[in-house]
């Protein structure tokens, strides 16, 4: 096995072409935009946040989703038009309620171990995405929030990180800007963040340099197994691979049905305004310190010195990709409340659909046809875990290609593998 299909030019995709690359592997890459990066990885939030790992399978979250489904301005928000794909889905994420909390620290073990990755490759091949190694500050306006964050930093713990509570006073002294009256606050001084699609493009050009095939524009009409390999079809014809890692987001459900596999991604819609700082007072004004606000479940990001990144929101809405108003206007509202003196005259809007499994854990590792892998459904934290999830699948592939070590015991730790 050396010859191998990557479906997918987002941040995962690039991520695992790389990990294959430096093993040795001839990669070929199938992105059916004209860049890599151009979907959910062009404008999410930026955080690289392990502070975030906790999974939503949790009751309470539950209930207050059901309440939220009455607003139309809240951060959730479901189409209530019935369909198999979502009922099953809903009907599996209630059911992952009883790994809450074996899901939770997973997910912070995995984040941890991905910034080596991350913070590795961006170093060595020179990639300038405007990383912000200034942690991650939770804001709370209540202290039933901050009671529940408290428990929840007890499982982050378990998987070995380190957050402190601060005091409305300390939270002053990390970010002076931030207006508004807090109970409290919780800050991970190891988070960091970055623009994940300057980050996505220039390890898409490290990969061409060392003459990767990137085959943009290029949709994949249909592909399947046959005998050990795999054949991918677009709209110039089939070619044959040994293997396929399938890492194509929202599109891997699909694409998983066509190579016998069920991988039950959906799509969650996830919002996002860039405010470009074009004054000096937006730019005095703006954070420079990341944040998470419990409360309106948004998150911001400064982007260098001229960029402002606010993002969250989850709308369950089938493969809709529109832009709705009334999305944006909240992470309008926010800003101008935490923030007043940003002027929001330059706030570019954004969409994107972020593949989640139900038990929001990533799908990761074999198919069951040989040649036949996933690296995909990473849903509100791909740009966290995508270093981590490129290196576990990469290892798989490599292990499948060794006679000596069957597949079969290869395992990614801590994500889905069947």
């Amino acid at each position: 096995m050396n010859h191998i299909a990557v479906i997918g030019g987002g941040i995962t995709g690039i991520t695992t072409a790389y990990a294959l690359t430096n093993r040795g592997f001839d990669v070929t890459v199938f992105e059916r935009n004209r860049y890599a990066g151009m979907e959910t990885s062009f404008a999410n939030g930026g955080q690289l946040s392990a502070s975030n790992a906790e999974v939503w399978n949790h009751w309470p979250t539950i209930v207050k989703g059901l309440r939220w489904m009455l607003r139309s301005d809240a951060p959730l928000l479901v189409n209530p038009k019935p369909s198999w794909h979502k009922l099953s889905w809903f009907a599996e994420f209630v059911a992952a309620t009883r790994r809450y909390a074996h899901n939770t620290t997973e997910t912070a073990r995995l984040a941890i171990e991905a910034r080596d990755y991350l913070f590795d490759w961006g170093r060595r091949e020179g990639i300038d995405f405007d990383l912000e190694r200034r942690g991650i500050l939770h804001i709370y306006r209540q202290q039933a929030d901050f009671d529940h964050a408290a428990q929840v930093t007890r499982l982050l713990a378990a998987g070995g990180l380190e957050r402190r509570a601060v005091s409305p006073e300390e939270m002053r002294q990390l970010e002076p800007n931030l207006a508004g009256d807090y109970y409290a606050g919780f800050y991970t001084e190891s988070d960091s963040t970055g623009d994940i699609h300057k980050f996505t493009h220039g390890l898409a050009q490290v990969l061409e340099a060392r003459g990767v095939s990137m085959r943009y524009e290029c949709a994949i009409e249909d592909l399947g197994t046959a005998g050990s390999g795999v054949w991918v079809q677009t709209d110039g014809g089939r070619e044959s691979f040994d293997g396929v890692v399938v890492c194509a987001g929202v599109a891997s459900r699909r694409l998983a049905t066509r190579l016998g596999d069920r991988v039950n991604v959906y799509p969650v819609k996830g919002y996002s305004i860039t405010v470009n700082l074009e004054d000096a007072a937006s730019r005095e004004a703006a954070p420079w310190m990341s944040l998470l606000d419990d409360e309106t479940k948004l998150v911001s990001s400064r982007l260098g010195a001229d960029r402002f990144r606010v993002a969250g929101t989850a709308e369950f809405n089938g493969y809709n990709r529109n832009i709705r108003q009334d999305r944006i206007e909240p992470l309008l509202k926010w800003v101008e409340t935490c923030f007043p003196g940003v002027s929001t005259r330059q706030a570019v809007p954004w969409a994107g659909l972020r593949p989640m499994m139900p038990d929001m854990m990533p799908r990761v590792g074999a198919g069951r046809r040989p040649g036949v892998f996933y690296n995909t459904g990473h849903g509100h934290l791909g740009w966290t875990l995508s270093a981590i999830t490129a290196e576990q699948v990469a290892e798989t592939v490599e292990a499948a290609a060794a006679p000596s070590v069957p597949v079969s015991g290869v395992r990614a730790a801590g994500t889905r593998t069947s």
